[in-house]
């Protein structure tokens, strides 16, 4: 079956990104000039999928704004001449059809996705984390897209990630698949794990590809770490049982939670930039040399 669907949970409060969280949804910062969030819908179109539903709470309309038509922009563009600048302005609102929903309590990312499942239906379906920027040449979701389709099972993308990260992230019980240089067989998994639970190193860092059947998991789960309703609680159900796929994917992750990972997804971003990148380039190495000096 086509994957056409992603759901991206953005209901956060930020809290890591106080004090301008409070004023702004950090879905809504700008890399360079456009919001982290635009560049998960860009992701997931550019891996094919036509039905994005991004689950929202309250204080976060202007998500639902910025995919909108903006009139005003669009007659002040066209009297300038500026044309392109509409089709640029344009360019998320119109390549997906985009919902909204609110996650009225905020109990987890597990509980996020489970109010997806109207959307969902029968389907299999894409999640894409809303704090994980991802640049790669190919989209992370066609990596996963790739992978269900060979093995027919719910897939995860994986990073190695320091020992000392393990703890604050999640660890799989993994094997590498015979014949693949990036995938593995995924049998157990646990959310923020102390040390002495530690399977291995992997951990899952903002995509995952799952089928419907999580939903009933989901509705019959109880708080886990940090008292919410965890997704790997879940999944770590049908690793248990069918398994799952991991995709060690390959591409830079960007945590947008963190004011540390925005500053750096940005200078990332800029210095490539095809109108910005040269200047900023040259204005990095000035920098940083009169920093050494």
């Amino acid at each position: 079956m086509k994957i056409r669907k992603a759901v991206i949970p953005a209901a956060g409060l930020g809290t890591r990104m106080l004090p301008i969280s409070r004023a702004v949804p950090k879905e809504m910062l700008p890399i360079v000039d456009r919001p982290a969030i635009s560049y998960l819908v860009d992701e997931a179109v550019a891996a094919g999928i036509t039905d994005i539903l991004i689950i929202t709470n309250r204080d976060k309309d202007m998500m639902e704004d910025y995919f909108d038509i903006s009139p005003e922009y669009e007659q002040k563009l066209r009297a300038s001449g500026k044309i392109s600048e509409i089709d640029s302005m344009y360019e998320n609102a119109l390549r997906a059809n985009i919902f909204f929903i609110r996650q009225k309590i905020t109990r987890g990312l597990g509980h996020a996705v489970g109010c997806a499942k109207e959307f969902v239906g029968d389907e299999p379906f894409l999640v894409l984390y809303g704090d994980d920027i991802i640049f790669s040449d190919k989209p992370v979701c066609s990596q996963l897209i790739e992978a269900y389709e060979a093995y027919g099972r719910a897939v995860c993308g994986v990073k190695p990630v320091p020992e000392e990260l393990v703890t604050k992230y999640c660890s799989l019980k993994a094997e590498k698949i015979s014949g693949s240089d990036n995938h593995y067989l995924v049998t157990d998994m646990i959310e923020k794990p102390k040390k002495d639970q530690i399977f291995t190193n992997l951990s899952i860092l903002g995509r995952v590809l799952l089928t419907p059947d999580i939903f009933d998991i989901i509705a019959n789960l109880t708080p886990g770490a940090g008292g919410e309703i965890q997704l790997t609680d879940a999944m770590k159900q049908i690793s248990q049982t069918v398994g799952m796929t991991a995709v060690d994917f390959c591409g830079t992750r960007f945590d947008m939670g963190s004011k540390l990972g925005f500053l750096t997804a940005n200078v990332t971003k800029g210095a490539y930039d095809p109108q910005l990148g040269a200047e900023f380039r040259a204005f990095l190495r000035e920098f940083v040399k009169n920093m050494e000096d």
